[in-house]
């Protein structure tokens, strides 16, 4: 008898929880250090690319690290790409000599990024972009050359089929590129049932041009009535970019964690590793900064969504079960006033201390009075309410 294949809920569960992310933008275009678009922004043919991959040498790469890393800001789950819009992968294949372990690297990096997930039980994602910009059946599409459009997504598939059976247990597979071609040009149905054969209890977004499990808004945060990620950078570039210095604060990557928490979404936060495998320090600095908040506030994130009223001109909210809490970054002085709450107030307590707040409630508004003066977090301190729905 054949097994019964979990259902979308049950394969999304652990994702709808866990509501923060790591993705991992990282290739042979961190050689040259100007972002993972320089092959065609800078319109560098194939083998004069193909140095860049003979060039990359990841000699300090340790994705034991880049794991411990994640934990530490309080993500559950990671998504790195295996092979981007240029071609290059980070993993063996039979079908392409443009590879980590046929190149500069000498090595399969993302096997060896899957065994540092599992050992920690991070779930692993794999990104893995339709496109290849070396091959020009990809510009000519499916009507000029048939043919040639044919044996391009033969190879696709084929590294799509090597990715879900090498490997083992994958939790999401994370397409890109599909542009401007259609999911049946793409034969997006027959390579997502194979998927699906192959891991049962995966999770796909909408790339493919087909909708599957999950939207993936880009560089912004837009809730849906679907389950939805934010994929955002810290800078401006997705791969390494050595003069990109424009971080975001720590502050701005906690409202966005926040404000995608309170849409009911996650939140994919990018890092892009230097050539030889390390993370830039300003990401470093500020995902720790990120997991010294979530240590204490994190039951305010996991599991959380939408909540029955809003923070008002301080913050934001977000809510689990009867719980709503609060994330006040505009602290207000010793009393905050919220309106438009139409559940029961019954109680309130700093989420960090766990200290009592007081509550008075008149109609739809509420006060929360005897807070200190100054902010017990300068980032986002948050208030517990318990509420009768």
């Amino acid at each position: 008898m054949a097994k019964r294949r979990p259902s979308q809920h049950e394969r999304m569960k652990w994702w709808n929880d866990a509501r923060f992310g790591m993705f991992i933008h990282w290739g042979a275009y961190a050689v040259p250090a100007r972002g993972e678009w320089v092959m065609h922004v800078e319109h560098i043919p194939a083998d004069e690319y193909a140095r860049f991959g003979e060039q990359f040498r990841p000699t300090r790469y340790d994705p034991r690290e880049w794991v411990a890393l994640a934990q530490e800001a309080g993500m559950k789950y990671m998504v790195l790409t295996t092979r981007h819009h240029d071609g290059y992968s980070l993993f063996d294949s039979k079908v392409s000599d443009f590879t980590a372990p046929k190149t500069g690297p000498g090595r399969d990096l993302v096997r060896e990024y899957v065994d540092a997930c599992r050992t920690a039980g991070v779930r692993i994602g794999f990104y893995y972009s339709l496109l290849d910009w070396r091959y020009q059946a990809y510009w000519d599409g499916p009507q000029k050359d048939p043919a040639a459009w044919a044996a391009f997504v033969k190879y696709m598939h084929a590294q799509v089929r090597e990715l879900m059976s090498n490997y083992g247990k994958i939790d999401i597979l994370w397409y890109d590129g599909g542009w401007p071609h259609d999911a049946e040009a793409w034969q997006s149905k027959k390579l997502n049932a194979m998927v699906r054969r192959l891991q049962p209890h995966i999770i796909i977004n909408n790339r493919s041009m087909l909708p599957e499990d999950h939207d993936t808004p880009e560089q912004e945060i837009k809730s849906s009535n679907r389950p939805w990620e934010s994929c955002m950078t810290m800078n401006d570039n997705w791969g390494y970019s050595a003069a990109d210095r424009n971080y975001k604060s720590t502050l701005q990557l906690i409202m966005n964690l926040v404000r995608c928490a309170s849409g009911g979404g996650n939140y994919l936060l990018n890092v892009g590793p230097k050539p030889d495998g390390t993370f830039p320090a300003p990401s470093v600095a500020r995902l720790r900064e990120i997991g010294r908040w979530m240590k204490i506030n994190d039951e305010s994130i996991y599991g959380t969504g939408r909540a029955p009223f809003g923070g008002g001109m301080i913050g934001m909210t977000t809510a689990r079960g009867n719980t709503v809490y609060l994330h006040v970054f505009r602290w207000p002085g010793d009393e905050i006033h919220l309106a438009w709450v139409k559940p029961r107030v019954t109680s309130a307590k700093l989420l960090a201390t766990s200290e009592r707040v007081g509550v008075k409630q008149v109609g739809d508004r509420v006060f929360l009075r005897g807070l200190p003066r100054k902010a017990p977090d300068a980032i986002d301190t948050v208030i517990a309410l318990r509420v009768n729905q």
